[in-house]
């Protein structure tokens, strides 16, 4: 053989002779294979293993976590916990006596003692000298060894037989003369190979492909891609980033589908995990480091049919189409849009009927379509028009200009708002001639008030003067410090300090209601009545001009039920001020941290914080027209109106991260101790991770009323994430939770808060879900959840310098803001 053996075990005294131009394997001493190739003369048991040559995969007997069974399977060689491929995942081994080795006709075959074959390569074509080699690709091939290795030649491959995973250059396919399919299929469970309740399939209806998630059990769609628009699967950007290509290859014999990654520094794989979930997973070769992961679906909108029929979902929201109105105007007012929309003037073809036009959607799915690949837009038009039943149509294909005729007949359903894409076709919806015109009058109505408007200011402006331009110019541009904005940066009212020292009773201590790291907040009482919270900016405020600036250019531009509201600022001489919409109850730390306080906070109140606060940041990551990192997610931060409903609130260190930017990093760590991730604290990499870290410790802290920064125990000196995980582990869970809680809690709900709690609070970024996957876990429990891994920061203290001893007894104690400037190494 041309590579050796590699030893795995160190108990080993003797080893026979070896001839090189033999393969030998000794199974009981526990020989590992350093080669890539199981000859007929050989086997495989537990311990031992094949490695591909360039040293990527390996093909072994493994058991998953916690789990007593023993499975066939192929992973990462620098990473084990990554399976991407499971033989006997139907017929699983009840001990480690699994042997891997061939069978008198030439095919694999995994035995047992007892249960005889558990699994076998069944390949129909007879090999007389048969090998097995596991290639770089990942493919296990079964061969004639006096074959050179090509497709042509594999009489087996694992490519052929998919489990949960799709590597590079693999292909899912569906024969359209046959109906053989290789898709993937979820493990049960994240500790159980065997196939799961979801599948990944191709839908080939009228000859326009798209792939769908299916639930099994319920045969109900999961989620759904775009249709093949040519270029792309629209509406699914793991399928669409830039490091990546998507192949679809269609021939009347059979589609094919398969992804690239352009840069050959990165591995990838698609995996659909045991939740129905699909991620998309890359990692450098060269450093073998951490997984960045992609998931779909990752928001609300991904999620089937979410909007019921007629309407399109854009973030959270849905919105009837033009000339539909909601069939229950009731359940729509409660934000329950499953019923759908209906047409609010029934069509007539008779009167002159239209179509009103939909850019940049996500098309409806194919439930009742026809397709002409042959028409152009204008003919598929007026064939629409033709038929009564023609509820839309689109091109379906957009190359070249676009060509071929896409028509829906019946509801159009799963409609997905897609603002940022390119390359996308658009819908022609058909409406009733007198709609048609409402809208069109509409719209003429607009034009013309707006250029009533632009005359009105343009015979203004000539009529003042050049003497009332540059008073305007004047006061359009205002600097803060060496930083010059203008006021349609800011875009809310500017206030003068006149009228702010009024409010507060020139910031009278008596109207002071806390103290943050930017400066004093006062209550304030507006002349028209209106109450503010007003923020003015110490000069002793660890914050400064930038934290400012960004607050007021960010929040006044973000608008959310469970965000707070900038109402104006004040910037005049040295003083700069924000003007918030008053918050009656506080900030969330003035009750889960005070002993009497948090007896209002029922579970069910708790509950519904957690649920607003989740929502809020999943705004901030997903659905608001920036994708906005917070970086200082804390209980001193979230705000309660006089209902108890959560507000977020200080965005001064928040970050707007570009569509494909993922991670970035600072040499200045600023926020607040026991709520930073690790990776910001020790290195000031941050991401959407680093607020799923924060969310995690805020949910941990509702549930356990104590702090994560000052948490001590008698038993142990980990902090409050340590020593949840430490609960976890022992099956305790419920024992972090606030004694004053055990009237009221739901034990579902604790247990899984707790769970996605520690979750959020993993370790390694790419561990963490993304915000939408936390609010799907906490609201659904029905879910089974995955397995939390140990929490960052997991490190017992020194009690002689504990956060605990410093902290103690001071329940009201602010947090901790901390600066840090990180040096390069």
């Amino acid at each position: 053989m041309k590579r050796g053996l590699e030893l795995k075990r160190g108990h080993l005294q003797t080893m026979a002779k070896i001839t090189f131009s033999i393969f030998i394997i000794v199974p009981m001493i526990g020989l590992s294979l350093a080669a890539d190739t199981l000859g007929t003369n050989s086997s495989i048991r537990h311990g031992e293993t094949l490695i591909s040559s360039d040293l990527t995969f390996e093909l072994g007997f493994f058991t998953p976590g916690n789990s007593s069974m023993s499975y066939l399977g192929i992973w990462y060689k620098f990473s084990p916990k990554t399976v991407v491929w499971v033989a006997n995942r139907n017929n699983p081994l009840a001990d480690h006596n699994g042997v891997l080795t061939f069978n008198n006709v030439g095919n694999l075959v995994v035995l047992n003692q007892l249960s005889g074959v558990v699994w076998s390569s069944k390949s129909s074509r007879v090999l007389q000298n048969p090998i097995a080699q596991l290639l770089d690709s990942g493919n296990l091939v079964l061969r004639d060894s006096s074959v050179s290795s090509s497709d042509d030649a594999y009489s087996w491959q694992s490519f052929d037989y998919p489990a949960d995973t799709l590597l590079e250059s693999m292909k899912l396919v569906l024969n359209l003369k046959t109906g053989f399919e290789r898709r993937l299929t979820a493990w049960k469970r994240i500790n159980d190979p065997s196939p799961g309740d979801y599948v990944h399939v191709l839908n080939y209806n009228q000859g326009l492909p798209q792939y769908e998630v299916i639930q099994v059990h319920t045969h109900s769609k999961k989620c759904r891609t775009g249709q093949w628009n040519g270029v792309q699967f629209v509406g699914i950007s793991l399928l669409s980033n830039p490091a990546t290509e998507a192949r679809l290859t269609l021939s009347e014999v059979e589609i094919s589908f398969m992804f690239e990654v352009h840069d050959r520094q990165f591995f990838s794989i698609m995996k659909l995990n045991s939740l129905g979930v699909l991620q998309f997973f890359v990692v450098n070769r060269s450093r073998r480091a951490t997984w960045v992961m992609l998931e779909f679906p990752s928001d609300p909108c991904d999620f089937y049919g979410r909007c019921g029929a007629n309407a399109i979902c854009s973030g959270s929201l849905c919105e009837c189409v033009k000339g539909f109105m909601p069939k229950s105007l009731d359940e729509w007012a409660v934000r329950d849009f499953s019923s759908g929309c209906k047409r609010t003037i029934p069509t007539n073809c008779s009167k002159g009927e239209g179509f009103w036009e939909i850019k940049k959607v996500k098309l409806p799915d194919m439930l009742e379509v026809t397709l002409n690949r042959s028409m152009s837009l204008k003919e598929c038009k007026d064939e629409c028009l033709k038929n009564c039943s023609c509820a839309a149509y689109a091109n379906s294909d957009i190359r070249g200009g676009g060509s071929g005729c896409l028509m829906w007949f019946g509801d159009l359903i799963d409609m997905k708002a897609l603002e940022q894409w390119n390359r996308v076709q658009t819908l022609y919806v058909r409406v009733s001639a007198s709609e048609l015109d409402a809208i069109r009058d509409r719209a003429m109505r607009k034009i013309i008030l707006v250029v009533v408007i632009l005359s009105s200011i343009i015979g203004g402006l000539l009529f003042l003067g050049t003497a009332w331009w540059g008073v305007k110019q004047k006061k359009r541009r205002i600097r803060i410090g060496g930083l010059e904005i203008t006021k349609e940066d800011i875009d809310l009212p500017l206030y003068d300090l006149a009228t702010i020292e009024s409010a507060t009773s020139n910031f009278s201590d008596d109207n002071m209601i806390g103290v943050g790291g930017f400066g004093p907040v006062y209550k304030g009482n507006l002349q028209t009545g209106q109450l503010v919270a007003v923020k003015r900016l110490s000069k002793s405020s660890r914050q400064g001009l930038e934290e400012f600036k960004n607050e007021v250019l960010l929040i006044a531009r973000l608008q959310h039920r469970n965000l707070v509201g900038l109402l104006g600022c004040c910037i005049e001489g040295e003083e700069r001020i924000l003007l918030y919409e008053y918050m009656d109850n506080k900030s969330l730390n003035y009750f889960i941290f005070d002993q009497e306080k948090s007896l209002l906070l029922t579970w069910q109140r708790r509950f519904d914080i957690v649920v607003g606060i989740a929502r809020g940041l999943l705004y901030l990551h997903r659905d608001s027209k920036f994708q906005v990192i917070h970086q200082d997610l804390k209980a001193g931060n979230i705000l309660l109106d006089s209902d108890l409903n959560p507000k977020i609130s200080d965005f001064g260190l928040a970050r707007i991260f570009g569509a494909n930017e993922k991670e970035a990093r600072t040499k200045r760590v600023i926020g607040t101790y026991g709520y930073m991730a690790p990776e910001y604290a020790m290195d000031g990499k941050f991401s959407l991770k680093s607020d799923i870290y924060s969310f995690g410790v805020l949910l941990l802290e509702i549930v356990s009323g104590k702090r994560n920064r000052g948490f001590s125990h008698p038993s142990h000196q980990h902090n409050l994430l340590g020593h949840a995980w430490l609960l976890w582990s022992e099956g305790r869970a419920l024992e972090m939770m606030e004694e004053c809680l055990h009237n009221s809690f739901d034990r579902t709900q604790v247990e899984r808060c707790i769970q996605v709690g520690l979750l959020c609070v993993q370790k390694f970024p790419e561990d963490r879900p993304a915000m939408s996957s936390a609010i799907y876990m906490i609201l659904n429990c029905g879910l089974v959840l995955p397995e939390p891994k140990e929490p960052g920061f997991f490190m017992e203290r020194n009690s002689k310098y504990s956060d605990g001893a410093s902290l103690k007894g001071d329940s009201h104690m602010q947090n901790v803001v901390t600066l840090t400037m990180l040096e390069g190494r």
